[in-house]
């Protein structure tokens, strides 16, 4: 595995709302107690815990995640004439003790069921392509449990192809630039990961149609007494981890 990729796994952590909420908190501990400058740690220490706060208030996380998942709209129907459905990989475990619904992430799982959805419009049956190395610590690819579960759900062999080497979504536009070449397609992936995905897919010179799903923001009904909620700090990694991304895309290509 190449280690510019095991790297930015490991900054990324760092760099997470919740992380750089323990951060702050953490050093104006250590201020306290090595220096006594009570200023200084209690300017970290309310940082810290103001931070915590507002990324984990429900109304915050939800507008934030919200801008993300409604850039592109929802596909409705699939359009004619489609002969692929890409759908990005995202996380899986693999344990044969446990139903294949089980070793598939959640997030994962939506997108496949999306994927299908949109395949059993098209009387055409257009190929339904999966994606996803195998992970750090497995080996099985998450291309192979996504097949592995659209099998269970009705999806024939031979309408499913797989892409078990990207690790990330630059790679999956890169293999599909190999497979699929400028014909249009559609591309399935979380809601708030779509702007990013699209650039990466369009920066190939492909033709995708976007078709974003597990839309997480909720706006219509904000809960203002939702304080410290796990739900919202959860939103806020989402939209956090797009923004991270957006701005590392934009670098790239300085």
């Amino acid at each position: 595995m190449e280690i510019t990729f095991i790297i930015k796994k490991i900054v990324s952590l760092f760099v997470m709302p919740f992380s750089i909420g323990m951060l702050l908190i953490f050093t104006g501990i250590i201020i306290l107690l090595r220096n006594r400058h009570t200023k200084k740690a209690t300017l970290f220490l309310t940082l810290g815990f103001i931070w915590l706060f507002t990324i984990s208030y429900s109304p915050f996380a939800n507008a934030f995640l919200y801008h993300y998942e409604n850039i592109y709209p929802t596909l409705q129907n699939a359009p004619k004439n489609i002969s692929y459905i890409y759908v990005l990989g995202n996380g899986h475990h693999t344990d044969k003790t446990q139903p294949i619904t089980s070793q598939n992430n959640e997030i994962s799982t939506v997108r496949l069921t999306e994927a299908i959805r949109l395949y059993h419009q098209l009387n055409e049956r257009p190929t339904i392509i999966v994606s996803g190395y195998s992970g750090l610590y497995d080996t099985t690819s998450g291309a192979k449990i996504q097949k592995e579960l659209a099998l269970a759900l009705g999806v024939k062999e031979d309408k499913i192809h797989m892409e078990p080497t990207p690790k990330d979504t630059q790679e999956e536009a890169k293999a599909a630039k190999r497979y699929i070449g400028d014909r249009p397609f559609i591309v399935v992936t979380s809601a708030s990961h779509m702007p990013r995905a699209m650039k990466f897919f369009i920066s190939e010179g492909l033709n995708p149609i976007a078709a974003p799903t597990n839309h997480l923001a909720q706006i219509s009904n904000p809960n203002y007494t939702q304080i410290l909620n796990v739900n919202a700090l959860r939103k806020t990694n989402i939209a956090w981890h797009e923004m991270l991304g957006e701005l590392w895309q934009k670098i790239k290509e300085i």
